[in-house]
């Protein structure tokens, strides 16, 4: 299903007012010190009135059936807010890998719970060296006799790992990485709360101990699952990123705007003009690259365009983050003004997939060099 200009603005102005009202800085500040780390109440209005977790899942599993260009508006106005949810992990990540997997049946068992905002659910693949490539994967799956199987490993950086409902495992059997469904109360999982940067973003470790799963899609098709997973996850990470170094901007401005020194100004100043004129460079070049990624996505320089959006909304978020901390001069650094938040976030978000050695190579990758 597609959506024209009319009914794409239509859906941003809705998120918008709807992240002015649940998602101001104080509500993210509450959140970053509570637990869970987003308020279930909201889940359930951002499901039950706007239908942000059934958006871009297949109408046959009780979805609404639109794509990437409206997943990427709604992350846009995410990343601007720092909204704390479980979008992201549960549809960009397990829905996604749910989708990928080819299999109808978990499909059919788990998207109609995540499209209707009653079950959220995150993908554990990274473990304690932060890789997302399957190759890397040491968890195991093995047979337990009775036609079931077993997982035990450990993974790290779990997005909202502790509070998922369901947990999409890539785990190592015999015939290679492979997609395990596993229930969050099952014997044997344990989750604990990471201390990472960013606080906005929950991340777990998990312990499996001979926890039992259920796999979904093909036995040893873990890796072509993570790489069609991978190419929607960091265009929907590139949205977020060029949401977040938008409002970065716009902070800069209004400040630049209001401040004054000597009298003057500080935007009136030929420094703070190019410093703003630059992020604005970056954040126009961020915002087209996410969003010409989501127009591309059902053909086949789909893997590219993402990868290129990947590098270069990930580094643009990082240098318009940092340039707002400098409008701002000492006021900045500080922990009661919100730059610093977006600054973790943006630094959180270039390393989530591996860092820029990683998405370079994986760029590298997708133009077949």
């Amino acid at each position: 299903m597609s959506t024209d200009d009319h009914e794409l603005k239509e859906l941003r102005y809705s998120l918008r007012e709807f992240m002015a009202a649940k998602s101001p800085e104080e509500a993210v500040r509450k959140l970053m010190e509570s637990d869970p780390h987003f308020d279930p109440e909201v889940w359930a209005q951002a499901a039950d009135q706007l239908r942000l977790p059934a958006l871009a899942i297949p109408e046959e599993y009780g979805g609404d059936g639109y794509g990437l260009v409206e997943l990427g508006v709604v992350l846009e106005e995410m990343g601007r807010a720092l909204f704390c949810a479980p979008f992201f992990a549960t549809v960009l990540l397990a829905a996604q890998a749910l989708l990928a997997s080819g299999d109808g049946e978990a499909c059919a068992r788990h998207l109609p719970g995540i499209a209707a905002g009653r079950t959220t659910a995150t993908l554990a693949v990274a473990e304690d060296n932060g890789s997302w490539d399957p190759a890397m994967v040491s968890t195991r799956a093995v047979p337990d006799g009775d036609g079931g199987w077993k997982l035990n490993g450990r993974k790290s950086f779990v997005i909202d790992g502790t509070t998922a409902d369901l947990l999409l495992v890539v785990a190592r059997t015999v015939a290679g990485p492979t997609l395990f469904a596993v229930d969050r109360n099952a014997p044997g999982v344990t989750a604990e709360p990471m201390e990472t940067l960013d606080a906005t973003r929950a991340m777990a470790r998990l312990t499996l101990d001979a926890v039992p799963a259920t796999p979904v899609g093909v036995d040893g098709a873990g890796g072509r699952v993570m790489a069609e997973v991978l190419d929607v996850a960091v265009v929907g990470l590139a949205a977020e990123q060029a949401g977040g170094a938008r409002r970065c901007l716009e902070m800069s401005t209004e400040y630049a705007r209001t401040r004054h020194q000597f009298g003057r100004p500080i935007g009136s100043f030929q420094a703070v003009k190019h410093k703003c004129a630059d992020m604005l460079v970056q954040v126009e070049l961020a915002e087209a690259s996410a969003r010409e990624a989501a127009l591309l996505a059902a053909g086949e320089d789909f893997p590219v365009a993402a990868a290129v959006a990947h590098a270069s909304c990930s580094r643009a978020y990082m240098v318009v983050a940092m340039e707002n901390i400098q409008v701002h001069g000492g006021i900045g650094f500080t922990w009661e003004h919100p730059a610093h938040l977006y600054f973790r976030r943006a630094k959180s978000a270039q390393l989530l997939f591996g860092g820029p050695a990683v998405y370079h190579e994986r760029l590298l990758d997708r133009l077949g060099i």
